[in-house]
C-alpha cells in the first residue's frame, strides 16, 4: 500500500472530486440507503416473495444473496496482489491484534452489550451474542477496498478468521451461551450449532470468490503483464463489486423486510447494542493500531475487520437453531440493517481520520481521492 497515492490516475490541482467521479460513486452512500428502503419495501410489498427468494438455498443462505455476495467480492479480491502476501504474514503485530480483537474483545464486547441493554429479552439476546461469535469473512472486503485499506492485509486476516470460525465458532458459543453466563450466575441457553453450516459458509462466501480472484490475477499477469491487469482489465472489472453490494443488499433486505417493518420496537432495542457495538470496537481497533505502530492503510485493514460481522452465517445459525420466526433470528436479521450504514459512514471516519492521526503517512489517501471513497473499489488500483 505504499504507493497508494502515487499511482491513483493524476488530476489538476483545480479539478473537481465529482467531475471525476462516476455517478455509482458520487452518490454510494445514497444508492446504499436506497437499495436498503426498496429491499424493506419489496420484502413488505410483495406477497410470497420472502419464500420464493429462500426456495433454494446455499449454506442455509438464499442462492439469490449467494451470488450477489460472490459477485461482491470476486472484483475485489482479484485486486489482491497475492505475491505481497508474505509481507502480511511476517507482520506479527498485525496478525496478534487481529486475532485478539476479533476472537477475545469482540465476543466479549457483544456479550456484555447484550447483557447491559437486553436484560430482559433472552432471545434477542442470545442473537446479538451470535452475530458477535460470527468474524466478518465477507464484506469487510469491501468497506476496506472504499476506506483504502491494505488489501492484501485484508484477504490474510479474513482468511483467518475462516479458519478460526471453522474451529472455534461452535466452543465459543457454548462458552458464551453457557459457561460464562453460569460463572456470573445468570440464566443460560442451550444451542446445537452445526459445524456443517459454518465450514459450508466459509467454502462459498470465502473459498470460491478467492479462488477466483487467484486465478484471475495469477493467469491475466502471466497472460498480459500487471500493467495490463491494473490498468485495463481491473477498472473494467472492478465496478461490478458495488454492483454486487447493491444487489445484495435488495435481496437481504427483501428477505427479511416483513420481519423488521412489522416489529419496529424490537428493531429499535437491538439496534442499539449493535450500533455501541460497530462504533466502540472500530473505534479502539483504530486507535490500537495507531498506538503499536501501525500505517493508516494496516489500521483501517486491523479496523473494518474487527468491526464487521458475517451476518450471513449468523442468520443461517439462527435460523437453523432457533427457527425463522424466533427472536434470536429476528436480532441476526437486524445486524446488516444496522451495519451497513455504520460501516459506509466509518469508511469516510477513517479517511478523516487518517489525514489527522496520520499526517506524513504515503499509505493515506490525497484528500482530494479520499473525498471519493468508491474509486477505489470501482476503478483505481494501487
Amino acid at each position: 500500500m505504499s504507493d497508494v497515492v502515487s499511482e491513483r490516475p493524476a488530476a489538476g490541482p483545480q479539478a473537481p472530486v465529482l467531475a471525476r467521479l462516476s455517478t455509482l460513486d458520487r452518490f454510494l452512500p445514497v444508492w446504499i440507503i436506497a437499495a436498503m428502503v426498496l429491499g424493506l419495501a419489496l420484502g413488505r410489498l410483495v406477497p410470497g416473495l420472502d419464500d420464493a427468494l429462500s426456495a433454494v438455498e446455499v449454506g442455509s443462505v438464499s442462492l439469490p444473496i449467494a451470488l450477489g455476495l460472490l459477485i461482491m467480492m470476486y472484483p475485489v479480491l482479484a485486486k489482491v496482489r497475492y505475491t505481497q502476501l508474505g509481507r502480511v504474514t511476517g507482520d506479527r503485530k498485525l496478525l496478534i491484534a487481529s486475532l485478539v480483537l476479533n476472537w477475545v474483545l469482540g465476543p466479549a464486547l457483544m456479550f456484555a452489550l447484550a447483557w447491559l441493554l437486553l436484560p430482559d429479552q433472552p432471545e434477542f439476546r442470545t442473537g446479538l451474542v451470535i452475530v458477535g461469535l460470527a468474524r466478518c469473512i465477507a464484506m469487510v472486503l469491501i468497506w476496506n477496498d472504499l476506506a483504502c485499506g491494505d488489501r492484501e492485509a485484508a484477504a490474510v486476516l479474513v482468511a483467518i478468521n475462516s479458519v478460526f470460525q471453522i474451529l472455534a465458532f461452535a466452543a465459543l458459543g457454548w462458552f458464551y451461551l453457557q459457561v460464562l453466563p453460569a460463572w456470573l450466575g445468570l440464566p443460560t441457553t442451550s444451542a446445537d450449532f452445526s459445524v456443517v453450516a459454518i465450514v459450508v459458509s466459509v467454502l462459498v462466501f470465502l473459498g470460491i470468490p478467492l479462488v477466483a480472484g487467484f486465478l484471475t490475477r495469477t493467469l491475466g499477469e502471466r497472460a498480459k503483464g500487471r500493467d495490463w491487469c491494473e490498468q485495463r482489465f481491473l477498472p473494467k472489472l472492478g465496478p461490478w463489486a458495488l454492483y454486487g453490494l447493491l444487489f445484495t443488499i435488495v435481496l437481504l433486505f427483501a428477505l427479511q423486510g416483513d420481519a423488521i417493518t412489522s416489529a419496529p420496537g424490537d428493531v429499535a432495542r437491538i439496534a442499539l447494542p449493535l450500533l455501541a457495538y460497530f462504533v466502540l470496537m472500530f473505534g479502539g481497533s483504530f486507535l490500537l493500531g495507531r498506538l503499536i505502530g501501525l500505517d493508516y492503510a494496516r489500521t483501517t485493514t486491523l479496523s473494518f475487520t474487527a468491526a464487521g460481522n458475517n451476518f450471513e452465517l449468523a442468520i443461517a445459525v439462527a435460523i437453523g437453531t432457533f427457527g425463522v420466526t424466533s427472536g434470536q433470528a429476528l436480532a441476526g436479521v437486524v445486524g446488516p440493517l444496522i451495519e451497513v450504514p455504520v460501516l459506509v459512514a466509518l469508511v469516510y471516519v477513517a479517511l478523516w481520520a487518517g489525514r489527522r492521526f496520520f499526517p506524513d503517512d504515503p499509505t493515506v489517501p490525497a484528500p482530494r481521492i479520499a473525498a471519493s471513497t468508491a474509486s477505489t473499489t470501482s476503478g483505481s488500483t494501487r
